[in-house]
């Protein structure tokens, strides 16, 4: 079975830049899509980016212009660079993988995220 592993996060002060990581492990070929959503305490989980095959992406109007997504598709990870960081980009960042196939898609444990004032 696929497992996520993320990586990366920690504590910023705003305006900092982070990177996570996220690598889907065993190497697979169905995956259809990766992305990053978020999720702050109080609040439901949103997407924050996500990279289809063939290179659509999609960000929340929250991130856009400051976050970037891409994907190194030969190693099944996904990365989110993360600029000008602010306190309420503070959540659990948590990774997903779509398939093909109609079989579902798969998360990882989630990384912290933390962005002082």
């Amino acid at each position: 079975q696929v497992q996520l592993v993320e990586s990366g996060g920690g504590l910023v002060q705003s305006g900092g830049s982070l990177r996570l990581s996220c690598v889907a492990s065993p190497i697979v070929y169905s995956i259809s899509a990766m992305g990053w959503y978020r999720q702050a305490p109080g609040k439901q989980r949103e997407l924050v980016a996500i990279l289809r095959n063939g290179g659509t992406t999609n960000y929340a109007d929250s991130v856009n212009g400051r976050f970037t997504i891409s994907r190194d598709n030969a190693k099944n990870m996904v990365y989110l660079q993360m600029n000008s960081l602010k306190p309420e980009d503070t959540a659990v960042y948590y990774c997903n993988a779509e398939f093909k196939y109609g079989l579902g898609s798969r998360w990882g444990q989630g990384t912290q995220v933390t962005v002082s004032s």
